[in-house]
This record gives structure tokens, sequence and C-alpha cells, in this order.
């Protein structure tokens, strides 16, 4: 299974959408985020249709932040794009009827839902402001 980083470069798109001074195109996005303009777009409309980006179109248009980052959240922004899997591990299904198999798959289905309950609580917690402080603080640190 492919790894899923639509969370982590859509928070980067939120953090350069507070720092950028101004709208930025899904063609701008895509060049930062090495990827097609479409795509962004479709990413992208998650966020919008949940209040916290809006979009312009036509000249001097593009997309802006449409809420502050102390008001969203690691979990809203995963929320927004549809609770992408936070673990690559399947249950095996080789041999269905081996109880051994049973066993393993329902120890490990069990131990990696407790595993996402404790991750998305903790998700809840943090503000995107608080990276983008984090963020600050380490150029800040560069600076000097």
């Amino acid at each position: 299974m492919r790894g899923d980083s639509r969370l982590s470069r859509m928070l980067h798109v939120l953090i350069h959408l507070e720092r950028g001074g101004g709208p930025m195109t899904s063609e701008m996005i895509g060049r930062m985020l090495n990827t097609n303009p479409v795509v962004v777009r479709r990413t992208m409309a998650g966020l919008r249709e949940r209040g916290y980006v809006q979009s312009e179109k036509g000249h001097g248009g593009g997309w802006t932040l449409a809420r502050s980052l102390d008001k969203i959240t690691l979990l809203d922004v995963y929320e927004a794009l549809d609770r992408p899997e936070l673990f690559c591990l399947v249950p095996s299904s080789d041999h269905a009827e081996c109880l051994v198999e049973i066993a393993v798959n329902d120890a490990l289905d069990k131990t990696r839902r407790e595993a996402e309950e404790l991750l998305l609580s903790r998700f809840a917690t943090i503000r995107l402001s608080q990276i983008a402080d984090d963020f600050e603080t380490k150029m800040a640190a560069l600076a000097r």
C-alpha cells in the first residue's frame, strides 16, 4: 500500500496561504507541491466545503484562508480530506478458516483501532497556528 501525503501537503499549503500575503492559484500551489493544478483543486475542495479556504476565479483570484490557523486543527484538515488511511497494516486473508490467522487479525485490528483513536484525539489538540509558530521559531534560529 502506498503512503498518502495529502494531509502533510495540505497543512503545508494552509500555512503558506497564511504567510503568503495574497491568493495563491492552483497552478502556484501545484508548482510548490510538484503536482498538477487539477489535483490541487480536487484536494482543496474538501477544505473549501468545510469553510477553511475559499477560492476566487479570474484575474487576481486564487485560494485564500477563510478561517485563521488558530481555528483549524489537524483533525479538521484530516476530516476534510475524507479521513485518509492512517496506517497501512491490513489483515491477512490467506487462510480465512485458520484460528491462528483469525486471532492475529483480531489483535492487529483492535490495536490499530486503539492507535487511531489515540492519534485522532491528539490531532484534535494541535492547531495549525502551533505548527506555523514552530516554523517561525525555526526560521528565527536560522537567521541567527
